[in-house]
C-alpha cells in the first residue's frame, strides 16, 4: 500500500472536522490529554501550508502541524495522528519526517520541540535529532502551555510550576553542533594557552 504525505492545502479542508474528531478519540483510548484543537484552527494551519496530511481512500488517515512559539525562536509539531487502520506500517516515521523537514524550511534557525508520552514518538524524534531535555529548555510562551489545558495530567503541569509532568521534553536544536564545535575549540585553545610545568 503505497501512502503518499503531503503538505496539507485548502483541497483538504472538507477533512479537518474527521481529523479532530481522529484527534479526540486517539486521546481518549490512550487515557492522556490532547491539545483540542477545531476545525477552523486546522484549516488555518492548511491555509497557511504549516501541516501534513495523508488521504486514503478519500478520507484522512494521517496529520501533523506546525505551530511557532516565542516570536518563531521555537517551533512544535503538533496533533500527529495515524488513524488506528493504519498503524503499523511505519505511516506515522513518514509524517515525523516530512513537518520536520517542513518545519526546517520555514524555521530554518528556530528549536523544534514536543511533549509527548509515546514511546515511539520519542524514537522517531531521537531519530530525527532530538534530545529529552526539562521543560525549562522549552518555550515560556503560555499560549502553548494553555494547550494542556484539556490534559487529565494538567494538574501535576500546575503544581510543579511547568517544571515536569508526565510527558517527556524533546528538543531539536539546529545550532548544538555549532555550539559543540565551538565549545570545544575553546577548551583546546585553553587547553593549550596552559604553560606546561
Amino acid at each position: 500500500m503505497e501512502l503518499t504525505v503531503q503538505i496539507a492545502s485548502k483541497k483538504h479542508f472538507i477533512y479537518a472536522q474527521s481529523i479532530c474528531t481522529m484527534m479526540e478519540e486517539a486521546a481518549k483510548v490512550r487515557g492522556t490529554g490532547i491539545a483540542k484543537r477545531t476545525p477552523e484552527y486546522l484549516i488555518r494551519k492548511m491555509e497557511e501550508g504549516k501541516a501534513v496530511i495523508v488521504v486514503h481512500e478519500d478520507a484522512p488517515i494521517g496529520f501533523c502541524y506546525i505551530e511557532s512559539w516565542g516570536g518563531q525562536q521555537y517551533v512544535a509539531n503538533s496533533g500527529l495522528i495515524v488513524h488506528p487502520d493504519y498503524r503499523g506500517y511505519g505511516l506515522a516515521k513518514k509524517i515525523k519526517k516530512a513537518i520536520f523537514k517542513l518545519s526546517r524550511k520555514k524555521y530554518p534557525n528556530a528549536k523544534i520541540f514536543g511533549i509527548t508520552t509515546s514511546l515511539p514518538v520519542m524514537k522517531i524524534n531521537s531519530e530525527l535529532g532530538y534530545k529529552p531535555v526539562t521543560f525549562s529548555e522549552l518555550t515560556t510562551d503560555d499560549e502553548f502551555w494553555k494547550g494542556c489545558q484539556s490534559c487529565r495530567n494538567y494538574d501535576i503541569l500546575v503544581r510543579t510550576e511547568r517544571k515536569y509532568c508526565l510527558c517527556t521534553g524533546m528538543l531539536y536544536d539546529p545550532l548544538a553542533k555549532a555550539k559543540a564545535k565551538a565549545a570545544a575549540e575553546k577548551a583546546k585553545e585553553s587547553k593549550e594557552a596552559v604553560p606546561a610545568i
